[in-house]
């Protein structure tokens, strides 16, 4: 299988607290990944170390084997709902319609092409009729299929979604995981911070487990066994039990 994105060696660390250690890391094309941890474990920074977002103390990222730079536009990056100003003034249109930005020079201007492209997008999410709505107006739901018909606008290979599935309804949750698996199918390559454990079999293909360092990567069935849940957990893995069994 073809590796996509590789992480060597990566440390990172915020006003001297070490918040990643020594991450090594292989991500496969076309895969759906879930990556879990508890809260503090890293997972937003592992985005964000990937994305050249924030300095890295030591390793190294690459993307098809190059800095993340040069594919910058193949990359697709929806963070938490808290880091989004939904008050910002722009119809659900003008949001999939950023999605051609990275692929125009400085002085180029949006066209009829990159306009329908948006519409296309918007009616692959199922949500055209939404399109003249301002964003901060959208159910949770909507948002997130904004955000993915943005990313498919961009013509993106490789998406990575934080904690997509927060503040959303059991149905449209199954409805963008359904989405998502699509986009897999069609050679998509997705990575998703999830917070339920309960739905980790069932929503992916391979699981990357951290807690500041690597617990374990790799296929579901193999991976996600009671062993890395509790090593990447710890003491809350009781107060995890307990809450499924409620």
């Amino acid at each position: 299988m073809k590796k996509l994105i590789e992480v060597k060696g990566v440390s990172v660390s915020y006003d001297r607290k070490m918040v990643l250690r020594n991450i090594y890391l292989e991500i496969e094309e076309g895969k759906l990944y879930g990556i879990i941890g508890p809260n503090g474990a890293g997972k937003s920074t592992l985005f964000k170390a990937i994305l050249g977002l924030l300095p890295i103390n030591v390793g190294k990222v690459s993307v098809k084997g190059d800095k993340i730079k040069k594919h910058r536009k193949e990359v697709v990056y929806v963070p938490q709902k808290s880091d989004i100003d939904w008050q910002f003034p722009a119809t659900v249109f003008d949001v999939v319609l950023m999605g051609r930005y990275p692929h125009k020079g400085i002085f180029q201007r949006l066209n009829q092409e990159d306009k329908a492209m948006a519409m296309q997008s918007l009616q692959d999410m199922g949500i055209e009729h939404l399109k003249d709505r301002q964003i901060g107006e959208l159910s949770g739901g909507q948002q997130q299929r904004v955000f993915l018909a943005r990313a498919l606008c961009q013509e993106a290979e490789i998406f990575l979604l934080d904690e997509p599935f927060v503040g959303i309804d059991v149905t449209t949750e199954e409805k963008i995981i359904t989405m998502l698996k699509q986009l897999t199918a069609e050679g998509k390559t997705i990575l998703v911070i999830h917070h339920d454990l309960s739905t980790v079999q069932e929503y992916f293909d391979k699981v990357i487990m951290i807690n500041q360092r690597l617990i374990a990567c790799g296929d579901v069935e193999t991976t996600f066994v009671d062993e890395n849940i509790s090593k990447a957990f710890g003491g809350q893995l009781t107060i995890l039990h307990k809450t499924e069994e409620l």
